[in-house]
């Protein structure tokens, strides 16, 4: 969501640029493609309902990579929010107006063939197949609007940091409980494969019981799998968190320490107990962002 300076030359105000879909080639589509169907045989019983119904409502495998003009119609309808484009990372205040008012910024852009793997900034199919299905549903709508909100009023206090955490832990990398066991709603781990398999098989992170403020305390892996997954027990359960007054939060973590990413604390609901093996042969501990 980070950037800075004035928009890139093309760009809007608000750092918008038209998509221009007919500009996208074959090879480019097939990429979508590519990367929809290996996600799309995956997810069934991975991802949550709320994201595989959204994926059904939006047809996003139908001819290529998604015209924002198409699937903006149904979103639209369904939540009132709507995808525009960007040309890449846009600053924290202009990301966050665009949350707050039911706008999900979605970068152009998409990985090249060799890239299906791991791409460091965020692509089309990453902000719009990983990002842009919850939106179909109500709950988690009224959440990102909320989650923006509470952005535009974090920029003056100093604690974006923290924010950024609950961002992180579950817009990119959530878990949710359900009766059926655990399920994915976080776009980072949906759109790529080996996540996927590793967030909900994977013996080696730590899979805790979603709480706001030990969220908003714990430092995220920005460049490999995480070492903590957060688990909320439903979207309304994370709405609800979200809708209180954060000036107390931001005054007790203003005074807090961070919790060391593969820490697991005393008041911790621990639903797995992770070995950490995969971080330690990584050679990896803390990241702290």
């Amino acid at each position: 969501m980070s950037a800075d300076g004035f928009p890139p030359p093309g760009a809007r105000a608000d750092w918008t640029i038209d998509q221009d879909w007919a500009a996208y080639t074959p090879a480019e589509h097939q990429v979508w493609m590519t990367l929809y169907e290996r996600q799309a045989k995956l997810l069934p019983g991975r991802a949550c309902d709320a994201f595989l119904h959204g994926l059904d409502a939006l047809d996003l495998h139908r001819g290529g990579i998604p015209d924002f003009s198409r699937i903006n119609e149904e979103l639209d309808r369904l939540t009132g929010w709507r995808v525009v484009a960007v040309p890449g990372l846009v600053p924290d205040a202009m990301f966050f107006e665009h949350l707050a008012n039911r706008r999900f910024p979605a970068g152009r852009f998409i990985r090249r063939p060799e890239q299906l793997d791991y791409l460091q900034e965020p692509d089309i199919f990453h902000d719009v197949f990983g990002h842009v299905p919850m939106l179909t549903d109500p709950v988690f709508a009224d959440y990102m609007q909320a989650y923006g909100e509470g952005g535009l009023r974090a920029l003056g206090r100093g604690q974006l940091h923290n924010l950024a955490r609950l961002y992180w832990y579950t817009v990119e990398f959530g878990l949710l409980e359900t009766s059926e066991g655990l399920r994915i709603y976080g776009a980072g781990i949906v759109s790529s494969h080996a996540e996927s398999i590793f967030a909900l098989d994977d013996p080696s992170p730590n899979r805790l019981g979603f709480d706001l403020e030990r969220v908003m305390r714990t430092p995220y892996r920005i460049d490999d799998f995480q070492q903590v997954y957060f688990v909320i027990p439903s979207l309304q359960a994370l709405l609800d968190a979200t809708l209180q007054d954060f000036a107390p939060i931001y005054q007790r973590l203003s005074g807090a320490a961070d919790i060391p990413i593969a820490a697991i604390e005393a008041g911790d609901r621990v639903l797995t107990r992770g070995t950490q093996a995969y971080a330690v042969a990584k050679g990896v501990s803390q990241v702290s962002a």
